[in-house]
């Protein structure tokens, strides 16, 4: 097992990381940028990972959404994390070690929104350390960002669901106003959900990936791009030349977005 590039942007810049054998590429869709040519990211496969679905019916609605805003709006970052920390909002509170509020640039233009906890956040208490975040960041470099510098990274849930389960659908709307009250501190000028939970969180409605990639959403008046959880990309590794075009797409947006 040797080294080579992973995620590519450009000639002469790469993020090196241990790789698997890459299977064929996958076919490119017609409204994203076509994958470059020296783009070949491979990834490990992974037997343990979070699944990034939601069970059947698992969208949260609007009415749940409204439950507990009143609590944690107007509350500042050290305040709201405290209050992350202190949750007991839902049943995710009797196992976990810690409370996982987000982290990165308070004042980022960039946010990024994954399912939840793993063990080795729950043990940190920090957001995409395991080798999903590892996964992340290499993302993130293909786009010249960097973890912490005009990033955010939060989650959809803030704490751990036993065994890395995929939050239900209660859970979500539990941890809602959390991230609200983040998106509203935070002001970013985009968004980039991580995963089928991360997406219907934010997005209040059923949302399938594989026909929400290329297609620019909106919550609360910020846009939107939905793409793959690096979790669900290192045990799927059909479809990492999709998440790089997602990659793609998201940054020409961001450009649209910021003044000339």
């Amino acid at each position: 097992m040797g080294l080579a590039p992973l995620w590519r942007l450009r000639e002469g810049g790469s993020v090196e990381a241990e790789l698997a054998p890459a299977p064929a590429p996958a076919p490119v869709l017609t409204p994203l940028v076509p994958v470059s040519p020296s783009f070949a990211p491979r990834l490990p496969v992974l037997g343990d990972q979070r699944n990034d679905i939601l069970p059947a019916g698992g969208v949260v609605t609007s009415a749940t959404h409204s439950d507990g805003d009143d609590a944690v709006a107007g509350l500042d970052w050290e305040a709201l994390e405290a209050r992350i920390r202190g949750c007991a909002a839902c049943g995710l509170c009797k196992r976990r070690k810690q409370a996982v509020p987000g982290v990165g640039d308070q004042q980022a233009d960039w946010l990024f929104v994954g399912e939840g906890p793993g063990a080795e956040e729950d043990e940190r208490g920090e957001p995409f350390v395991g080798q999903a975040g590892r996964l992340l960041d290499a993302m993130l470099a293909s786009i010249d960002l960097k973890r912490g510098e005009d990033v955010y990274i939060a989650n959809a849930v803030k704490c751990r669901p036993p065994n890395n389960r995929t939050p239900e659908a209660t859970e979500l709307a539990a941890c809602f106003p959390y991230l609200e009250r983040q998106i509203a501190l935070i002001q970013p000028r985009l968004i980039i959900a991580l995963g089928r939970p991360a997406a219907q969180a934010l997005l209040n409605e059923e949302v399938r990936i594989a026909t929400a990639r290329g297609r620019l959403y909106t919550h609360g008046g910020i846009p939107v791009v939905v793409t793959y959880h690096p979790a669900y990309l290192l045990r799927n590794l059909q479809d990492k030349s999709k998440a790089w075009e997602d990659l793609c797409f998201a940054r020409r947006t961001m450009k649209s977005l910021k003044p000339a």
